[in-house]
C-alpha cells in the first residue's frame, strides 16, 4: 500500500509545483472571501449616529385659538309691547348716553296713561268729600249729636279713600313710566354692531326682554376667549405677554396680556379646557368683533442657551450602543457625547421643551460637542417604549 501511495503523492506534489501560481491565486482569493464574508470577523470601525448641539434662543409657547369680542357689548331690549314706529339707528352708528335710538307707537300706552289719570282724579274727589264727612262727624259726635260708631265709620272710609288715591297715583305713574319706554335710549356711549328689528315690526315683551340692538361700549379695546387644555393650563398665567394672528392680516402679528384665567372647566371632546381672558389693545380698529384669532402665549423664554431636537434625546439605554458603561450612566442623566475621536458621559438635565427641540443644562458641554443616538445599519425595537392596547 504504502508503494501505491507514494507515486501518489509524488504526481500530487509534482502538480503543484508545476502550477503553483494559480495555486497561490486561488488561495488568494479563498482567503479574501473569507475575510468579508466571515460573520464572526468585526472588520469595520463603529460609525455612530450624532445629533448637533447648537447655541441660541429657545422660546417655550402654549398655541390656542378664539374669538375676538368687544370687552364690554350691551343687549338694548324693550320692556313694553308695541309696534315700532321709527328706527333712528342703523348697523356701525356712533351712539352717545342717551340718543334715541328707537320709538315704540305710543297710542296703547297713552291711553292706559289717560285712564290713570282719570282714576286718580275721581279718587282725588272721593278723598275731598270723605274727607268733609268726617271733619263734620267729628264735630257732631263731640257735641254728643251722633254716635262714636258713627263717628269711626266715616273715619274708616276717609282712611280707605286716602288709600285709594294713593293706589291710583302708583297705577298713574307705572303707566307714565311705561310710556317713557315706547322710546328706546342708548344706555352707554359706543357703536350699534347689531340691529335685529325693523320698521312695522311688533315687539312682544310679555314673558321676556326682546333683544332690539347690540352695542359695543368701546372697539378700540377688545378681549379674546381662548380655550386652553389641562395639559397646558398650567403653565399660563395672568399678566404673560400674547401673540396673535387672524386671517383678515395674514403678515401681521398682534399684541395682547393674559388679563383673567377662568376656574370653570369645560369638557370638549373629552377634553378639559379652561376659558383664558386675553386683553387686546384695537386703537387702530383693525381688530372686528368676531374674527377668529391664533393664539401664541410665550410661557417661558431662555437666551444663548444650549439646544438640541428633540428626537437627539430619545435614547433609552446605551446598550448595544456603546460598549464597557457603568450602570449608573443612563441616557436620562447623562449625554454620550462625541468630542474629536474620544466618546465621553457628562450629566444634564433637561430645560425647556418646544414642538422641535429642548433645552440642555450643563456646563461640561463644549463646541462642536454631538449627542450620539445610535449606530449606522442597527435596528433597535424597544418593546415597552409605547403602549399597546388595554385588553
Amino acid at each position: 500500500m504504502e508503494e501505491e501511495k507514494t507515486p501518489f503523492l509524488k504526481r500530487f506534489f509534482s502538480w503543484i509545483w508545476r502550477n503553483k501560481w494559480w495555486v497561490v491565486i486561488v488561495v488568494i482569493i479563498c482567503a479574501l472571501l473569507c475575510w468579508w464574508l466571515c460573520p464572526f470577523v468585526s472588520h469595520k470601525k463603529k460609525d455612530y449616529i450624532t445629533a448637533d448641539i447648537t447655541r441660541g434662543d429657545i422660546i417655550q409657547t402654549v398655541t390656542a385659538s378664539g374669538e375676538i369680542q368687544p370687552v364690554n357689548t350691551i343687549n338694548v331690549g324693550s320692556q313694553v309691547s308695541g309696534t315700532i314706529e321709527d328706527i333712528f339707528v342703523d348697523y356701525n352708528s356712533h351712539v352717545k348716553k342717551g340718543d334715541i335710538l328707537l320709538k315704540i307707537e305710543p297710542s296703547v300706552l297713552q291711553s292706559t296713561v289717560d285712564e290713570a289719570k282719570a282714576s286718580l282724579d275721581s279718587a282725588r274727589a272721593e278723598l275731598k268729600y270723605a274727607q268733609s264727612e268726617f271733619e263734620r262727624n267729628k264735630s257732631l259726635y263731640k257735641d254728643g249729636f251722633i254716635s262714636r260708631a258713627e263717628m269711626e265709620k266715616s273715619q274708616t272710609i276717609y282712611e280707605q279713600a286716602i288709600q285709594a288715591v294713593n293706589k291710583a297715583k302708583y297705577s298713574y305713574e307705572r303707566a307714565s313710566t311705561n310710556l317713557g319706554y315706547a322710546t328706546i335710549t342708548s344706555p352707554v356711549d359706543g357703536t350699534v354692531i347689531s340691529r335685529k328689528v325693523d320698521k312695522g315690526q311688533t315687539v312682544a315683551a310679555s314673558f321676556q326682554t326682546p333683544d332690539l340692538f347690540e352695542i359695543a361700549e368701546d372697539l378700540s379695546k377688545m378681549q379674546i376667549e381662548t380655550a386652553v387644555s389641562e395639559a397646558d393650563i398650567g403653565m399660563i398665567k395672568e399678566g404673560l405677554p400674547v401673540t396673535f394672528t387672524v386671517d383678515a392680516y395674514p403678515n401681521e402679528t398682534f399684541n395682547g396680556n393674559i388679563q383673567q384665567i377662568r376656574l370653570s372647566p369645560t369638557n370638549v371632546s373629552n377634553v378639559v379646557v379652561y376659558t383664558v381672558v386675553i386683553d387686546v389693545d384695537n386703537a387702530d380698529l383693525k381688530l372686528m368683533p368676531g374674527m377668529t384669532a391664533f393664539v401664541t402665549v410665550v410661557v417661558a423664554e431662555a437666551k444663548d442657551t444650549w439646544k438640541t431636537k428633540n428626537s437627539a434625546l430619545l435614547m433609552r439605554s446605551f446598550k448595544n450602543v456603546i460598549n464597557d458603561v457603568a450602570d449608573d450612566i443612563t441616557p436620562k442623566t447623562h449625554l454620550a457625547i462625541k468630542r474629536d475621536k474620544d466618546i465621553v458621559f457628562i450629566p444634564y438635565k433637561k430645560g425647556l421643551t418646544t414642538p422641535t427641540e429642548t433645552q440642555i443644562i450643563s456646563d461640561d458641554i463644549k463646541d462642536k460637542d454631538k449627542i450620539i443616538i445610535g449606530i449606522e445599519g442597527q435596528t433597535t425595537t424597544n418593546k415597552s417604549s409605547m403602549p399597546g392596547p388595554r385588553m
